[in-house]
Protein backbone atom coordinates (compact mmCIF):
# COMPACT_ATOMS: atom_id res chain seq x y z
CA UNK A 1 0.00 0.00 0.00
CA UNK A 2 1.16 3.56 -0.65
CA UNK A 3 0.90 5.78 2.39
CA UNK A 4 0.76 9.37 3.52
CA UNK A 5 4.01 11.30 3.75
CA UNK A 6 4.70 13.18 6.99
CA UNK A 7 6.97 16.20 6.60
CA UNK A 8 8.39 18.02 9.62
CA UNK A 9 9.54 21.63 9.79
CA UNK A 10 13.09 20.41 9.18
CA UNK A 11 11.94 18.57 6.06
CA UNK A 12 10.22 21.70 4.78
CA UNK A 13 13.34 23.79 5.36
CA UNK A 14 15.37 21.25 3.38
CA UNK A 15 13.12 21.25 0.30
CA UNK A 16 11.66 24.77 0.24
CA UNK A 17 14.38 27.40 -0.29
CA UNK A 18 13.00 30.93 -0.47
CA UNK A 19 14.03 31.56 -4.07
CA UNK A 20 12.16 28.49 -5.30
CA UNK A 21 9.12 29.28 -3.16
CA UNK A 22 8.93 32.78 -4.67
CA UNK A 23 8.91 31.26 -8.14
CA UNK A 24 6.21 28.73 -7.15
CA UNK A 25 4.00 31.35 -5.48
CA UNK A 26 4.28 33.69 -8.48
CA UNK A 27 3.27 30.83 -10.77
CA UNK A 28 0.35 30.08 -8.44
CA UNK A 29 -0.94 33.65 -8.68
CA UNK A 30 -0.67 33.44 -12.46
CA UNK A 31 -2.79 30.27 -12.46
CA UNK A 32 -5.28 32.00 -10.14
CA UNK A 33 -5.67 34.83 -12.64
CA UNK A 34 -6.32 32.27 -15.37
CA UNK A 35 -9.14 30.67 -13.38
CA UNK A 36 -7.22 27.45 -12.75
CA UNK A 37 -7.30 27.67 -8.93
CA UNK A 38 -10.32 27.54 -6.61
CA UNK A 39 -9.86 28.67 -3.02
CA UNK A 40 -11.71 29.57 0.15
CA UNK A 41 -11.21 30.39 3.85
CA UNK A 42 -12.95 29.81 7.20
CA UNK A 43 -11.95 31.60 10.41
CA UNK A 44 -13.04 31.30 14.06
CA UNK A 45 -11.90 33.38 17.06
CA UNK A 46 -11.13 31.58 20.33
CA UNK A 47 -10.29 34.26 22.86
CA UNK A 48 -6.50 34.55 22.99
CA UNK A 49 -6.19 33.62 19.33
CA UNK A 50 -8.07 31.91 16.58
CA UNK A 51 -8.13 29.25 13.94
CA UNK A 52 -8.50 29.45 10.20
CA UNK A 53 -8.73 26.90 7.43
CA UNK A 54 -7.50 27.95 4.00
CA UNK A 55 -8.18 25.57 1.14
CA UNK A 56 -7.34 25.51 -2.55
CA UNK A 57 -7.55 23.17 -5.51
CA UNK A 58 -5.28 23.44 -8.53
CA UNK A 59 -5.77 21.53 -11.76
CA UNK A 60 -2.42 21.98 -13.49
CA UNK A 61 0.07 20.47 -14.05
CA UNK A 62 -1.45 17.83 -11.72
CA UNK A 63 -4.69 18.01 -9.73
CA UNK A 64 -4.01 18.75 -6.07
CA UNK A 65 -6.12 19.92 -3.13
CA UNK A 66 -4.63 21.59 -0.06
CA UNK A 67 -6.27 22.46 3.26
CA UNK A 68 -4.21 24.31 5.85
CA UNK A 69 -5.45 24.37 9.44
CA UNK A 70 -3.63 27.06 11.41
CA UNK A 71 -4.02 28.25 14.96
CA UNK A 72 -2.65 31.78 15.40
CA UNK A 73 -1.93 32.74 19.01
CA UNK A 74 0.30 35.86 19.17
CA UNK A 75 1.01 35.54 22.92
CA UNK A 76 2.27 31.94 22.67
CA UNK A 77 6.00 32.77 22.76
CA UNK A 78 5.77 34.85 25.95
CA UNK A 79 3.02 32.87 27.75
CA UNK A 80 3.64 29.28 26.75
CA UNK A 81 7.03 29.10 25.09
CA UNK A 82 5.36 27.99 21.86
CA UNK A 83 5.43 29.36 18.31
CA UNK A 84 2.57 31.72 17.47
CA UNK A 85 1.42 29.52 14.60
CA UNK A 86 0.37 25.92 15.21
CA UNK A 87 -1.10 23.69 12.58
CA UNK A 88 -0.87 21.29 9.67
CA UNK A 89 -1.17 21.30 5.89
CA UNK A 90 -3.03 18.40 4.28
CA UNK A 91 -2.21 17.72 0.64
CA UNK A 92 -4.56 15.47 -1.34
CA UNK A 93 -4.79 14.05 -4.83
CA UNK A 94 -7.70 16.00 -6.31
CA UNK A 95 -8.50 13.21 -8.76
CA UNK A 96 -9.30 10.53 -6.16
CA UNK A 97 -9.16 12.25 -2.76
CA UNK A 98 -6.17 10.30 -1.45
CA UNK A 99 -4.29 11.98 1.39
CA UNK A 100 -0.78 12.38 0.03
CA UNK A 101 0.95 14.32 2.79
CA UNK A 102 0.64 16.02 6.17
CA UNK A 103 3.11 18.90 6.39
CA UNK A 104 4.21 21.23 9.20
CA UNK A 105 2.23 24.40 8.56
CA UNK A 106 4.34 26.80 10.59
CA UNK A 107 7.34 26.49 8.30
CA UNK A 108 5.27 26.56 5.10
CA UNK A 109 3.41 29.65 6.34
CA UNK A 110 6.67 31.38 7.28
CA UNK A 111 8.28 30.86 3.89
CA UNK A 112 5.26 31.36 1.61
CA UNK A 113 4.27 34.59 3.39
CA UNK A 114 7.69 36.08 2.74
CA UNK A 115 7.52 34.78 -0.82
CA UNK A 116 4.18 36.53 -1.43
CA UNK A 117 5.65 39.86 -0.28
CA UNK A 118 8.56 39.34 -2.66
CA UNK A 119 6.22 38.62 -5.57
CA UNK A 120 4.29 41.82 -4.81
CA UNK A 121 7.54 43.80 -4.48
CA UNK A 122 8.73 42.56 -7.85
CA UNK A 123 5.80 44.39 -9.47
CA UNK A 124 5.09 47.21 -7.02
CA UNK A 125 8.44 48.37 -5.59
CA UNK A 126 10.96 50.50 -7.44
CA UNK A 127 13.58 48.14 -8.92
CA UNK A 128 16.41 50.08 -7.24
CA UNK A 129 14.88 49.80 -3.74
CA UNK A 130 17.75 49.39 -1.27
CA UNK A 131 16.49 50.49 2.17
CA UNK A 132 13.93 48.44 4.12
CA UNK A 133 12.21 49.31 7.39
CA UNK A 134 10.57 46.41 9.18
CA UNK A 135 8.03 46.65 12.00
CA UNK A 136 7.78 43.44 14.03
CA UNK A 137 10.78 41.23 14.69
CA UNK A 138 9.13 37.88 15.31
CA UNK A 139 9.53 34.66 13.36
CA UNK A 140 8.08 36.09 10.15
CA UNK A 141 10.43 39.07 10.07
CA UNK A 142 13.56 37.29 8.89
CA UNK A 143 11.58 35.60 6.13
CA UNK A 144 10.45 38.99 4.89
CA UNK A 145 14.03 40.25 4.71
CA UNK A 146 15.29 37.06 3.06
CA UNK A 147 12.51 37.13 0.47
CA UNK A 148 12.90 40.81 -0.38
CA UNK A 149 16.64 40.37 -0.83
CA UNK A 150 15.87 37.84 -3.57
CA UNK A 151 14.03 40.41 -5.71
CA UNK A 152 15.45 43.80 -4.67
CA UNK A 153 18.98 45.15 -4.05
CA UNK A 154 18.40 45.57 -0.29
CA UNK A 155 21.57 46.80 1.45
CA UNK A 156 20.19 48.41 4.62
CA UNK A 157 17.50 47.27 7.06
CA UNK A 158 15.96 49.21 9.94
CA UNK A 159 14.12 47.26 12.64
CA UNK A 160 11.47 48.14 15.18
CA UNK A 161 9.75 46.00 17.81
CA UNK A 162 8.26 47.07 21.18
CA UNK A 163 9.50 43.86 22.85
CA UNK A 164 12.84 44.68 24.54
CA UNK A 165 15.76 43.04 22.77
CA UNK A 166 13.73 41.61 19.86
CA UNK A 167 15.10 44.06 17.28
CA UNK A 168 18.69 43.64 18.50
CA UNK A 169 18.46 39.84 18.34
CA UNK A 170 17.11 39.91 14.80
CA UNK A 171 19.74 42.48 13.82
CA UNK A 172 22.48 40.12 14.94
CA UNK A 173 21.07 37.24 12.88
CA UNK A 174 20.67 39.39 9.78
CA UNK A 175 24.22 40.70 9.98
CA UNK A 176 25.61 37.19 10.43
CA UNK A 177 23.51 35.39 7.82
CA UNK A 178 23.06 38.05 5.17
CA UNK A 179 25.98 40.45 5.67
CA UNK A 180 23.88 43.62 5.44
CA UNK A 181 23.76 46.83 7.44
CA UNK A 182 21.11 46.72 10.15
CA UNK A 183 19.92 49.45 12.51
CA UNK A 184 17.64 49.07 15.50
CA UNK A 185 17.99 52.42 17.27
CA UNK A 186 14.51 53.62 18.23
CA UNK A 187 15.64 57.26 18.16
CA UNK A 188 16.53 56.94 14.47
CA UNK A 189 13.29 55.27 13.39
CA UNK A 190 11.47 58.27 11.92
CA UNK A 191 14.55 59.34 10.00
CA UNK A 192 14.97 55.79 8.73
CA UNK A 193 11.37 55.73 7.51
CA UNK A 194 11.96 58.91 5.56
CA UNK A 195 14.81 57.20 3.70
CA UNK A 196 13.03 53.89 3.18
CA UNK A 197 12.17 52.40 -0.19
CA UNK A 198 10.26 49.47 1.33
CA UNK A 199 8.26 49.31 4.58
CA UNK A 200 6.93 46.01 5.91
CA UNK A 201 4.64 45.58 8.92
CA UNK A 202 4.35 42.09 10.40
CA UNK A 203 2.87 42.64 13.87
CA UNK A 204 -0.26 41.57 15.78
CA UNK A 205 -1.38 45.23 16.05
CA UNK A 206 -5.07 46.02 16.33
CA UNK A 207 -4.64 49.79 16.01
CA UNK A 208 -2.78 51.39 13.12
CA UNK A 209 0.69 52.80 13.73
CA UNK A 210 1.95 53.52 10.20
CA UNK A 211 0.48 56.81 8.99
CA UNK A 212 0.45 58.82 5.77
CA UNK A 213 2.97 61.28 7.17
CA UNK A 214 5.50 58.51 7.88
CA UNK A 215 5.63 57.03 4.36
CA UNK A 216 7.91 58.75 1.81
CA UNK A 217 7.04 59.22 -1.83
CA UNK A 218 7.89 56.24 -4.00
CA UNK A 219 7.79 53.70 -1.18
CA UNK A 220 6.34 50.20 -1.35
CA UNK A 221 4.42 49.18 1.79
CA UNK A 222 3.49 45.59 2.65
CA UNK A 223 0.95 45.14 5.45
CA UNK A 224 1.40 41.52 6.54
CA UNK A 225 0.09 41.37 10.11
CA UNK A 226 -1.98 38.42 11.33
CA UNK A 227 -5.04 36.53 10.05
CA UNK A 228 -7.68 38.34 12.05
CA UNK A 229 -10.49 40.78 11.26
CA UNK A 230 -9.10 42.93 14.09
CA UNK A 231 -5.74 43.26 12.34
CA UNK A 232 -4.83 46.90 11.74
CA UNK A 233 -1.35 48.24 11.05
CA UNK A 234 -1.94 50.89 8.37
CA UNK A 235 -3.81 54.17 8.76
CA UNK A 236 -7.03 53.92 6.71
CA UNK A 237 -6.23 57.21 4.97
CA UNK A 238 -2.88 55.77 3.86
CA UNK A 239 -4.74 53.12 1.88
CA UNK A 240 -7.45 55.48 0.65
CA UNK A 241 -4.99 57.95 -0.85
CA UNK A 242 -2.58 55.54 -2.56
CA UNK A 243 -2.35 52.53 -4.90
CA UNK A 244 -3.52 49.35 -3.15
CA UNK A 245 -3.10 45.79 -4.38
CA UNK A 246 -4.83 43.00 -2.41
CA UNK A 247 -3.71 39.39 -2.36
CA UNK A 248 -7.41 38.42 -2.53
CA UNK A 249 -9.83 41.34 -2.46
CA UNK A 250 -12.79 39.69 -0.69
CA UNK A 251 -10.49 38.34 1.98
CA UNK A 252 -8.74 41.70 2.48
CA UNK A 253 -12.09 43.43 2.82
CA UNK A 254 -12.89 40.98 5.62
CA UNK A 255 -9.62 40.47 7.53
CA UNK A 256 -7.09 42.85 5.95
CA UNK A 257 -6.21 46.48 6.56
CA UNK A 258 -8.61 47.30 3.73
CA UNK A 259 -11.40 46.18 6.05
CA UNK A 260 -10.89 49.28 8.22
CA UNK A 261 -10.66 51.71 5.32
CA UNK A 262 -13.89 50.27 3.94
CA UNK A 263 -15.64 50.42 7.33
CA UNK A 264 -14.60 54.07 7.72
CA UNK A 265 -16.17 54.91 4.36
CA UNK A 266 -12.83 56.05 2.96
CA UNK A 267 -12.48 53.42 0.26
CA UNK A 268 -14.76 51.22 -1.82
CA UNK A 269 -13.84 47.89 -3.40
CA UNK A 270 -14.10 49.54 -6.82
CA UNK A 271 -11.27 51.92 -5.92
CA UNK A 272 -8.84 49.14 -4.99
CA UNK A 273 -6.33 49.07 -7.83
CA UNK A 274 -6.01 45.31 -8.32
CA UNK A 275 -5.56 41.85 -6.91
CA UNK A 276 -2.00 40.53 -7.01
CA UNK A 277 -2.98 37.78 -9.46
CA UNK A 278 -4.18 40.41 -11.95
CA UNK A 279 -0.87 42.24 -11.72
CA UNK A 280 1.22 39.08 -12.04
CA UNK A 281 -0.77 38.01 -15.11
CA UNK A 282 -0.45 41.45 -16.73
CA UNK A 283 -4.18 42.18 -16.55
CA UNK A 284 -3.56 45.27 -14.39
CA UNK A 285 -0.40 47.40 -14.19
CA UNK A 286 1.95 47.29 -11.23
CA UNK A 287 3.92 50.41 -10.28
CA UNK A 288 3.23 53.19 -12.77
CA UNK A 289 5.34 56.05 -11.43
CA UNK A 290 8.60 56.35 -9.42
CA UNK A 291 6.89 58.67 -6.91
CA UNK A 292 3.82 56.49 -6.48
CA UNK A 293 3.20 54.94 -3.04
CA UNK A 294 2.14 51.33 -3.55
CA UNK A 295 0.59 49.16 -0.84
CA UNK A 296 0.21 45.39 -0.69
CA UNK A 297 -2.53 44.22 1.68
CA UNK A 298 -1.40 40.69 2.54
CA UNK A 299 -3.81 38.38 4.32
CA UNK A 300 -2.25 35.11 3.17
CA UNK A 301 -4.12 33.13 0.58
CA UNK A 302 -4.52 29.43 -0.07
CA UNK A 303 -2.94 29.64 -3.52
CA UNK A 304 0.33 30.39 -1.70
CA UNK A 305 -0.15 27.30 0.47
CA UNK A 306 -0.90 24.96 -2.41
CA UNK A 307 2.08 26.26 -4.37
CA UNK A 308 4.45 25.73 -1.44
CA UNK A 309 2.96 22.40 -0.33
CA UNK A 310 3.10 20.86 -3.81
CA UNK A 311 6.74 21.90 -4.18
CA UNK A 312 7.56 20.41 -0.76
CA UNK A 313 5.78 17.15 -1.49
CA UNK A 314 7.20 16.54 -4.94
CA UNK A 315 10.76 17.30 -3.83
CA UNK A 316 10.45 15.22 -0.66
CA UNK A 317 9.24 12.24 -2.69
CA UNK A 318 12.10 12.68 -5.16
CA UNK A 319 14.67 12.92 -2.34
CA UNK A 320 13.19 10.23 -0.10
CA UNK A 321 12.51 12.61 2.80
CA UNK A 322 9.91 12.33 5.54
CA UNK A 323 8.09 9.46 7.21
CA UNK A 324 5.32 7.38 5.67
CA UNK A 325 2.11 6.36 7.46
CA UNK A 326 -0.43 3.84 6.16
CA UNK A 327 -4.14 4.55 6.43
CA UNK A 328 -7.20 2.45 5.62
CA UNK A 329 -7.88 4.59 2.58
CA UNK A 330 -4.45 3.97 1.04
CA UNK A 331 -4.12 2.66 -2.47
CA UNK A 332 -3.23 -1.07 -2.74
Amino acid sequence: MSGTLLLSAADVRAVLPMRDCIQAVEAGFRLLAQGRVEQGVLGIHTGAGGFHVKAAAVREPRAYFVAKLNGNFPDNPSRHGLASIQGVVALCDAENGRLLALIDSGEITRVRTGAATAVAARYLARPDSAVLTLFGCGRQAESQVEALMEVLPITRVWLHDPVPGAADRLAGRLRTRHGIEVGSDEAELLGALGRSDVIVTCTPARRFFLTRAMVPRGAFVAGVGTDDSRKQELEPELLAENTVVADVLDQCLSIGDLHHALSAGLLSRERVHAELAEVVAGKKPGRRDPDEITIFDSTGTAVEDVAAAVLCYERAVAEGRGLTMLFEGGTP
